[in-house]
C-alpha cells in the first residue's frame, strides 16, 4: 500500500538533480513512491535518473518521448501514481529530511483536503523565507474563504504546487490535475480551481523545501515565447472563475490578478526578443479587451498610478494592430 506519491518532473538539470535525488533518498520510506519523470531531457540528466531508480528507494522512472512542458510532465506523473496522498517537488529543488513525513502527519492529524506549506527561496547563496499568504495556522479552513481580499495577497497568490500535499479525493475529482501544454503560469488555473472547489485545507509553519531561483534554463528567465502562455492560464482563471455561483466576489481578485501580470511583465519587456515583445503588447491588450470591462476599470481605478497607466496605455491600442501581431 502507497501513502504518498512524490511526482517530480525533470527537464535538463543535470547540475542541480544530484541535490533533489540525494533529498529525495533522505526523504525515502517503504511507503513512499518517488515518480522521477524524464520530460524527454537532452543533457546528462537521464542517466542520473536511470541510476536514482536502482538507488533510490520507492523511484520509478518515466520518460516522455518528447518534451511536454512541466504541467504535462506532473499530469503524467499524476496518471501513475497509486499513493493515498500526492505531492510535487522540481527537479531542480530540494528537501530538508524527514520533509514529507511531516507533512503527512499534519494532513492525517488534520484529515482535510490538502496542506500548504512555508518555502525558503535559494537565489545563488543568498536564502529567503517564504511564507504562504494566510496568517491562521494549524487549523481546518475552507479554501474559499482566502481568495479575497481583492487587493491583497491571498492564498491564490502562492500557487506552488510543491507548497504542500494533496488527498488523493482531489485528483479523483479532477483537481489536481494540470492544463496541458501550459508552458508557464501553469498553476495559476490549477491553485485558483483548488481554492474554489476543494472543501477544506490548512497551513502548517514549517520550512521543509528549498525553492532554486535564478536558474539560467528556468522559463522565469527566459524572454521567449513561451513566456507568453500566461495569457492562456489567466484567461482559463477568469473564465472559470466567471463561471462560479460567487463569480461577483472572486472575478475583482481574478482580473485584478491578471492585470498585475501584464504589468510585470509590460515593465520587463526589455528581455523578451523584439518580435516578443511586440506580441506580449498585442496580446496583452487583447486580454485587456476580453475582461468584463467593468471590473476591469474598478481594479485599474484601485491600483498605483504607474501600473494603471501602463495597462491603459496598451489597452488603447488598435485592435486590429492586435490582432494581427497576435496571429
Amino acid at each position: 500500500m502507497v501513502k504518498l506519491s512524490v511526482i517530480v518532473p525533470f527537464y535538463n538539470v543535470q547540475t542541480f538533480a544530484p541535490d533533489t535525488l540525494k533529498s529525495l533518498q533522505a526523504n525515502a520510506r517503504e511507503d513512499f513512491e518517488f515518480l522521477l519523470v524524464d520530460d524527454c531531457s537532452t543533457d546528462g540528466t537521464p542517466e542520473m535518473l536511470k541510476r536514482a531508480e536502482r538507488e533510490v528507494q520507492g523511484a520509478r522512472l518515466i520518460r516522455h518521448e518528447q518534451n511536454g512542458g512541466l504541467a504535462t510532465a506532473r499530469n503524467t506523473g499524476l496518471d501513475a501514481a497509486s499513493g493515498e496522498y500526492l505531492t510535487f517537488l522540481d527537479g531542480d529543488d530540494w528537501l530538508a529530511p524527514g520533509h514529507f513525513t511531516r507533512l503527512l502527519s499534519a494532513m492525517e492529524e488534520l484529515g482535510c483536503d490538502f496542506v500548504r506549506t512555508d518555502h525558503v527561496q535559494c537565489t545563488g547563496r543568498k536564502r529567503t523565507v517564504n511564507r504562504a499568504p494566510v496568517g491562521r495556522r494549524g487549523e481546518v479552513l475552507r479554501p474559499r474563504d482566502v481568495i479575497l481580499p481583492a487587493d491583497r495577497s491571498t492564498g491564490v497568490d502562492y500557487p506552488y504546487a510543491w507548497a504542500g500535499m494533496y488527498h488523493r479525493r482531489l485528483a479523483d475529482r479532477g483537481l489536481l490535475h494540470f492544463t496541458h501544454g501550459l508552458r508557464t503560469a501553469e498553476d495559476r488555473p490549477w491553485i485558483w480551481r483548488l481554492h474554489r472547489e476543494a472543501e477544506s485545507f490548512a497551513v502548517i509553519s514549517h520550512l521543509g523545501i528549498f525553492y532554486r531561483r535564478g536558474v539560467a534554463s528556468s522559463l522565469t528567465q527566459i524572454g521567449d515565447i513561451r513566456q507568453l502562455d500566461f495569457i492562456r492560464a489567466f484567461d482559463q482563471v477568469i473564465e472559470e472563475t466567471a463561471k462560479d455561483p460567487e463569480a461577483d466576489r472572486l472575478l475583482p481578485k481574478a482580473v485584478r490578478t491578471y492585470c498585475a501580470v501584464i504589468s510585470h511583465h509590460l515593465g520587463s519587456i526589455e528581455r523578451f526578443e523584439a518580435p516578443v515583445a511586440r506580441k506580449l503588447r498585442a496580446m496583452s491588450a487583447a486580454a485587456l479587451r476580453r475582461m468584463p470591462q467593468d471590473v476591469l476599470k474598478e481594479a485599474l481605478d484601485s491600483m498605483d498610478l504607474d501600473r494603471a497607466t501602463r495597462l491603459r496605455r496598451v489597452r488603447r491600442r488598435p485592435a486590429g494592430l492586435s490582432a494581427e501581431a497576435a496571429a
